[in-house]
């Protein structure tokens, strides 16, 4: 098999950190997947990863290197997440309004800065290599970049598991749980800013474009499979797994980017998961209550 030869080959280090930091990746963002469903936040990624492209932007006509150009995408995607959580947090616009806003917005600002950089100024490293953070690629994701995945998944997991009792609440009953303390624009927001790292540690792997797969898909197929709680989180976190791994098999052995593979193969595990009739027993409550005791 080609995959054992690449990872056990002369070059394998070079692929070794896409790897280790695509377990990571699988992970954080299958945990996050079942939430973003349930609250029927899948636009939440496309406007957050296409949030990306005025961060290239900016990073672009900056002038800056493309490690340097990847903070200052990370921290525009992060603030991205967070103006959008700030708007609906004060009803000013609806979640799918203001999501639609700092999509076409950022897609814009990206655009108009890309075009004088390259046009007026003269290409950067991150102005003519931008195709790579929008589409990934494996040879990008360095140890570091691995690490970081890594560090990000912890602080994910430590977060869902410590607020996991005021989460589900919000969840399912976002009225009820206000009524009963829970702060329900905190939750918001905390949510928004999970998925918004969670698309960080992704880019470099999956890209910007598809970074949005991974925040969806195993969180769907799981949700197909399950009416029990508890398995659909380790079903997403399973499924996330195997496509991710999977994908990356994919990649090795016809020589296609990583990316699209993964993606492709997440879209065929939910696809799978469409025909299993879904279990009729242990449906999911109207409200989270007997997931809080």
């Amino acid at each position: 098999m080609k995959t054992i030869e690449i990872l056990t080959g002369p070059a394998a280090d070079l692929f070794w950190p896409g790897v280790i930091a695509a377990v990571a990746i699988a992970a954080q963002c299958a945990a996050l997947s079942v939430l973003i469903v349930l609250k029927r936040l899948a636009f939440l990624g496309q406007g957050i990863t296409h949030a990306a492209f005025g961060g290239v932007g900016i990073a672009a006509i900056l002038g800056l290197s493309a490690g340097a150009g990847f903070v200052v995408v990370a921290v525009f995607c992060v603030l991205s997440a967070i103006a959008v959580g700030a708007l609906t947090e004060k009803k000013k616009v609806s979640s799918d309004t203001a999501i639609a806003l700092l999509l076409v917005g950022s897609m814009s600002l990206g655009a108009i800065l890309l075009h004088l950089r390259l046009t007026r100024i003269g290409p950067t490293p991150m102005a003519a290599g931008w195709e790579s953070l929008l589409f990934g690629s494996m040879l990008t994701v360095e140890p570091r970049d691995a690490m970081l995945a890594w560090v990000v998944a912890c602080i994910v997991a430590a977060l869902l598991f410590l607020k996991r009792r005021p989460l589900l609440f919000w969840a399912f009953e976002a009225p009820a749980a206000e009524a009963f303390g829970v702060a329900a624009g905190a939750m918001r927001l905390l949510l928004l800013t999970l998925a918004a790292l969670a698309i960080v540690v992704s880019m470099k792997l999956a890209g910007v474009v598809l970074a949005t797969a991974l925040l969806v898909l195993p969180g769907a197929a799981a949700l197909q499979l399950s009416r029990r709680l508890g398995v659909v989180f380790a079903l997403a976190i399973a499924l996330g797994e195997v496509g991710v791994l999977g994908g990356l098999v994919v990649s090795f052995e016809t020589d296609l980017p990583a990316g699209p593979c993964i993606v492709g193969c997440l879209a065929a595990i939910l696809a799978l998961a469409w025909v299993i009739p879904t279990p009729k027993a242990g449906t999911l409550p109207g409200t989270a209550g007997k997931f809080l005791s």
